[in-house]
């Protein structure tokens, strides 16, 4: 199979083991697609040393040769799942944040390791990965799970905030699970903090049922439409009264992909904003792909 470069899938190289389980998950996609492959590696000299400790030309050179080396080998890697794919390679010299979400301007998608070294060394560590996802002009999705890369099982996961600018995520899900054959689990989490902390679990008084009603309302007002376009796509509804980070985590443990949106509110409002982002991308049991919805000019 023959493909052609045009819109690719990128993957950000910084040589670490990570990073190549991100180019065979990235292979499988771009074959799947029907597109190309971009490798992506970024060469940031170290800062806070004195011209006269380090040779700062000498410092370059080394490692924009051991990028280079990093971006054959990922390349070998990428050949050796799919040798007819189209591969690129690109070496830059700017901070990997700058560099990824330049190369997002004409991907298709967006796939990193979720531990680096070298130029994305932390990538999905503390604001970094909160900052490419949220900058990002195509979905990114960062590779979790240690057989993430093999021949993948299980539904897809969307998490469904309620919002109209939950729509990309759920569009996205919805093309996955219908390329993988898979079915398609769509969870809105739902939890009125006030109401539970004022009584204990179990105490008379207290009715839940008009909250859920709302709740399963509002997850069928976000999926209308979508199962007609997508009629291959077995659909499983799940509205669960918990926290979102905690029902993600439990339906991402024996999925092939857990999606989420960004700029929600309601169920998930702050996705992308503080801990629960954060500990999706640290602890969640398989690869999770971020859709940002990108700001109307």
């Amino acid at each position: 199979m023959n493909t052609m470069p045009g819109r690719a899938v990128v993957v950000g190289i910084d040589g670490s083991d990570s990073a190549l389980r991100a180019v065979r998950w990235a292979t499988h996609e771009a074959r799947r697609r029907k597109t190309g492959l971009r490798l992506v590696h970024a060469v940031e000299p170290l800062a806070g040393y004195a011209p006269r400790v380090v040779d700062w030309h000498a410092l370059h050179t080394a490692m924009k040769d051991r990028g280079r080396a990093w971006l054959d080998k990922a390349r070998e890697e990428a050949a050796r799942v799919a040798p007819d794919l189209h591969v690129d390679t690109t070496l830059e010299a700017a901070p990997p944040v700058v560099t990824l979400v330049r190369a997002s301007r004409d991907a298709r998608l967006v796939v990193l390791g979720s531990r680096g070294l070298g130029g994305f060394s932390g990538l999905v560590l503390g604001s970094t990965a909160v900052e490419v996802a949220a900058r990002s002009y195509c979905p990114m999705v960062v590779i979790r799970g240690e057989h993430a890369d093999e021949p993948a099982y299980g539904p897809v996961v969307v998490g469904v905030d309620g919002t109209p600018v939950g729509e990309d995520a759920i569009a996205f899900a919805f093309a996955q699970a219908s390329a993988r054959g898979a079915e398609l689990v769509a969870v809105h989490a739902w939890s009125d903090l006030v109401m539970e902390a004022a009584y204990i679990p179990g105490a008379a008084g207290v009715d839940f049922a008009p909250l859920r009603e709302r709740a399963e309302e509002t997850l069928a007002e976000r999926l209308a439409g979508w199962p007609e376009k997508y009629p291959d796509v077995h659909v499983t509804r799940e509205v669960v009264r918990d926290r979102p980070t905690r029902v993600l985590l439990r339906a991402g443990e024996d999925a092939q992909l857990l999606v989420v949106g960004t700029r929600g509110r309601g169920g998930f409002r702050g996705l992308l904003l503080g801990s629960t982002s954060q500990h999706l991308l640290h602890h969640a049991a398989c690869p999770v792909a971020v859709v940002r919805t990108l700001p109307e000019h």
